[in-house]
């Protein structure tokens, strides 16, 4: 399945590699594809999209 979510809480590559990060330590099997420029992050995962989004926010940014 994919999920695609702005998250516009993303201002740096740093916050790319941070969300990243999070989403493949919980869901090691999951592609993840981010552009800074428009904040989307496009996830393809079997895990549930209130999964994913309770990922991005404990790593500290917003998904809206």
């Amino acid at each position: 399945m994919t999920i695609n979510l702005q998250v516009p809480s993303m201002v740096c590559d740093g916050c790319v590699t941070t969300v990243t990060e999070a989403i493949t330590t919980h869901e090691p099997e999951a592609k993840v594809e981010i552009n800074l420029d428009t904040k989307q992050v496009k996830v393809e995962t079997n895990a549930s999209e209130e999964s994913i989004k309770q990922i991005i926010t404990a790593a500290g940014h917003t998904v809206e």
